[in-house]
């Protein structure tokens, strides 16, 4: 998928693959992430045009295995990594008993932010979710640099996953599953607290609330030209953000706060799983592809591109300030439900608008009701 595994990772599988299976290649398609769950629908239901591999965010990994359209990995589990692999991936990508997809890589999210404009405006790292509320106000206002265009922090509605894990952080939630059926909790006083936070950055701490998805491909951009204070973002950013910057000790780099002091929000388990499709042309080939994707040598690159490995055993390879609170970020991260609506009914499209009418200001506790009901009907609606 686009922006997942970086060049030289993809160059390795290529190129090791090649050189273990004599007169057979490894192609690597990359995707874009927008409307990809329609394009697998298509293709794994094809015998002609079934990939041979797949990588799915693990939010959508239950709604193709829970239809046929992987193959079960139970048989390699062990061998790739068993119990070292990351159990709530392996979990979300596990269906009726069988493991159907396998972790790639762990997104975990914090916040980066520039400690030399916070230090020239006499803010203070803040310590809780309203205090970054606060602080991303008022940076904004101070412009220590005096930067043409600047805002606080950089917050998009159409980054969904950034936006949820504030929301998350907050004590806000989507739904919660009893006794078989989904209730939804968007609009709980949690929720809607949460969510009126989010709204006051959208609208005091931010130019980039409706921002569009082509400048969230490269958001970092804007804290690399000085323009904001604070992001949300994975730890693959940091390897993002300006050498210089690290070098001059300009950046800092936290969990997302809770509502109390000193206590780490709860924040979305961003990631990628990896899949055989059911109508694998060369099942046999693509076993070989991901004892390769599972080697000590593609973790550690991905590691080293700032996720954290699909195998924990060589989280150790991340390096750099954001490797240093990734345990503590994952160990506090959560999945959005686990269920093979959310990847259809309830999928980025409908998050994406839902996000966008708070960012442009719409009654935030009616917008949450209205969505929960929407959500409620679409995860109790039987699968087909």
């Amino acid at each position: 998928m686009e922006g997942s595994i970086p060049d030289d990772a993809v160059k390795y599988l290529q190129d090791t693959f090649a050189a273990n299976n004599p007169g057979n290649t490894l192609t690597v398609e990359i995707q874009p992430w927008d409307g990809i769950v329609n394009k697998l629908q298509t293709s794994l239901a094809s015998s002609a045009e079934s990939p041979d591999l797949v990588e799915t965010g693990n939010t959508q990994t239950a709604l193709f295995a829970s239809v046929g359209a992987f193959a079960p990995l139970d048989d390699q589990y062990e061998s790739l990594g068993g119990s070292a692999l990351i159990p709530s991936f392996v979990e979300a990508g596990t269906w009726e008993g069988h493991k159907y997809a396998l972790p790639l890589y762990a997104g975990a999210r914090g916040v980066y932010y520039r400690k030399d404009m916070l230090q020239k405006a006499g803010i203070d790292v803040p310590t809780t979710l309203d205090e970054l509320a606060q602080a991303a106000i008022d940076i904004g206002q101070a412009n220590p640099d005096g930067v043409d265009g600047f805002s606080g922090m950089y917050l998009a509605a159409v980054d969904i996953h950034g936006v949820e894990s504030l929301m998350f952080a907050g004590g806000g939630d989507y739904a919660k599953q009893e006794g078989g059926r989904w209730s939804s909790l968007i609009d709980n006083e949690a929720s809607v607290a949460s969510l009126t936070r989010i709204q006051k950055i959208f609208k005091e701490g931010t130019n980039y609330a409706l921002a569009d998805q082509a400048s969230q491909k490269s958001f970092e951009k804007f804290f690399n030209e000085n323009k904001v204070a604070f992001m949300v973002g994975t730890g693959n950013i940091g390897e993002k953000i300006d050498k210089s910057l690290w070098d001059a000790d300009a950046v800092g780099v936290m969990p997302i706060p809770g509502t109390t002091s000193g206590s780490v929000g709860q924040t979305f388990a961003g990631g990628s799983s990896v899949s055989m499709a059911a109508k694998a042309h060369n099942p046999e080939l693509a076993a070989k592809a991901l004892e390769l994707i599972y080697s000590k040598d593609f973790q550690e690159s991905v590691a080293k591109a700032g996720w954290t490995p699909g195998n924990s055993t060589y989280a150790s390879a991340q390096t750099g300030a954001f490797a240093k609170i990734a345990p503590t970020i994952v160990a506090n991260s959560k999945l959005t439900p686990n269920t093979p609506q959310w990847g259809t009914s309830a999928g980025d499209s409908d998050l994406r608008d839902f996000f966008m009418a708070i960012a442009q200001g719409s009654d935030v506790r009616g917008t949450a009701s209205d969505f929960a009901q929407k959500l409620t009907e679409a995860l109790n609606t039987e699968q087909r």
